[in-house]
């Protein structure tokens, strides 16, 4: 197979995954976001939670029956500007669309609008639902639980997720404002990346069960598993450089993913059961939209958060600095290269997207 990277059509791709989700029994509905969530996470370069995670972790875990391809969106708790969902192990993309759309349309009425969600699974890049809020002239909060993989502070056991809490606010440029990472040093996802490139992971990312640094990738993912390797939070090892910090806010994030729902957390999301055999990790969300025009008009809002951001990229440059980028900038110029090229398939996710191609018998004609 050809290892240079060939380009593939955005819609082309996406239409490839949705008919591949419903090829294995989710809902023409869903299946549409689903493929949608994925693709808009390569169209800003978020490649470690885009199309190369389609067949490892969304069919891979529907084959393997610990996700359900069909999701029971219940609610199970409401008042007019809070709600309370399980999404009974169903697609973590349509729950988290869903659970997104109901904040946003509670604070429309109410101007604040929070929901929460147990029992969920993986939904993809979380920029994705603060962005909904954007595009309703909102800020946007989510967060999310994950598999354990973070040692706290001082410690060399994975107990914590990678735990996001992602932020979006509109603002008068061409891109808003939108800071989406992990709460530790790097995440599983672009380990997983790491791994389909052949890359040792470099100093800081990962530690041992004697508190060095890891670097062979491979290995790393089995490890993670079986609490023998551990992510840093952000800030790294110790305190002098603020890993308290990090592992400060990742335990918030397992808090306000967790407690409000009831979610699963810690070790209960480790994605084995007692006999060592995968199980579903079922998963805790949270939500928040605010509606700005409850505080200020719109337009002023954006501006200001617009000046902000270019007073800030407008500073003095560190010697060598060639410039200085606010969240969300880098993305948007990824968009801006890839909006006419489409998505780089690598040979790992050729390798990967053929394979689906054959099992499911889908008729698509791939690129390569």
């Amino acid at each position: 197979m050809d290892d240079r990277v060939t380009w593939w059509a955005f819609d082309e791709v996406e239409d490839f995954m949705r008919a591949g989700f419903e090829a294995i029994g989710v809902p023409h509905e869903e299946a549409v976001v689903c493929a949608n969530v994925l693709i808009a996470a390569d169209k800003r370069g978020v490649d470690s939670h885009g199309v190369g995670r389609f067949k490892p972790i969304y069919l891979d875990r529907i084959w393997a029956g610990t996700q359900n391809p069909k999701t029971d969106f219940e609610v199970v708790k409401e008042s007019p500007s809070t709600a309370v969902i399980d999404g009974h192990n169903g697609m973590g993309h349509y729950i988290a669309k869903r659970a997104m759309q109901m904040a946003i349309e509670k604070a429309d009425k109410c101007g604040l609008g929070m929901t929460v969600v147990r029992n969920s699974t993986h939904y993809g890049a979380a920029f994705y639902y603060p962005q909904m809020a954007i595009d309703r002239g909102m800020i946007g909060m989510t967060t999310t639980s994950a598999r354990p993989s973070i040692a706290p502070t001082w410690g060399v056991e994975p107990m914590l997720g990678t735990n996001p809490m992602t932020w979006g606010m509109p603002s008068d440029e061409d891109f808003p404002y939108m800071p989406d990472y992990a709460t530790s040093v790097t995440q599983r996802g672009k380990l997983e990346l790491y791994g389909r490139l052949g890359k040792e992971l470099p100093d800081g990312w990962v530690i041992g069960q004697d508190g060095k640094y890891r670097h062979d990738t491979q290995q790393v993912l089995v490890d993670l598993t079986k609490d023998l390797a551990a992510l840093t939070p952000l800030g790294g090892l110790g305190e002098d450089l603020g890993g308290y910090k990090g592992y400060g806010n990742t335990l918030t994030v397992e808090l306000l993913s967790s407690c409000l729902s009831q979610a699963n957390f810690m070790k209960a999301l480790i994605g084995v059961d007692a006999n060592g055999k995968p199980c579903s990790i079922e998963l805790g969300h949270s939500f928040l939209a605010i509606k700005i025009e409850n505080f200020v008009e719109l337009d002023k809002f954006k501006k200001q958060v617009g000046e902000i951001c270019r007073q800030l990229r407008a500073s003095k440059k560190a010697p060598g600095a060639a410039r200085i980028y606010t969240p969300g900038e880098k993305e948007h110029e990824t968009w801006l290269f890839r909006k006419d090229k489409g998505v780089p398939f690598n040979d790992p996710l050729k390798k990967a997207f053929t394979q689906v191609k054959e099992k499911l018998g889908l008729p698509h004609k791939l690129p390569f």
